[in-house]
């Protein structure tokens, strides 16, 4: 596969992995009933308008759409691994998730290690190294 074929791949694999992400938080919420804690309507808060944002980015082709995508991925990188950490005990629970339900709660863990937290953080490192690769090819065809 060519460089100008990959990497018009990697928005459309940004969006699916966002769309996937989205899709899988509503399940947890509407369907199985999981009631999200303040740091999971953070990370919704940033993850739900990359669905949007990379859609019209790519229905534009939009070259500049890291730019506006990279804020809102790597701030969920950072916000989801907060509440990772404070899942899996390495932190404890400060103010922000003492009302409602606790962050520490654990609603899914697959292999022992795999819970929503770490889903997110998982979705929000693919799209921002798929958009920082994106942005890199780009400046190296210019």
């Amino acid at each position: 596969m060519n460089s100008a074929r990959v990497r018009a791949f990697l928005p459309l694999f940004a969006w699916i992995v966002a769309l996937t992400a989205m899709s899988g938080s509503l399940y947890y919420s509407e369907v199985r009933g999981f009631i999200p804690c303040t740091l999971c309507w953070y990370q919704r808060i940033l993850m739900y308008p990359l669905v949007a944002i990379i859609l019209v980015g790519i229905l534009r082709r939009d070259e500049g759409l890291p730019l506006y995508v990279l804020p809102l991925s790597v701030l969920g990188m950072f916000v989801s691994t907060y509440h990772y950490l404070l899942q899996i005990g390495v932190l404890t629970e400060t103010g922000t998730c003492k009302a409602g339900v606790p962050c520490t709660v654990k609603y899914v863990n697959y292999f022992g290690f795999v819970t929503i937290p770490f889903m997110a953080l998982t979705a929000f490192y693919l799209i921002s190294m798929a958009m920082a690769a994106y942005w890199f090819m780009r400046q190296q065809d210019v």
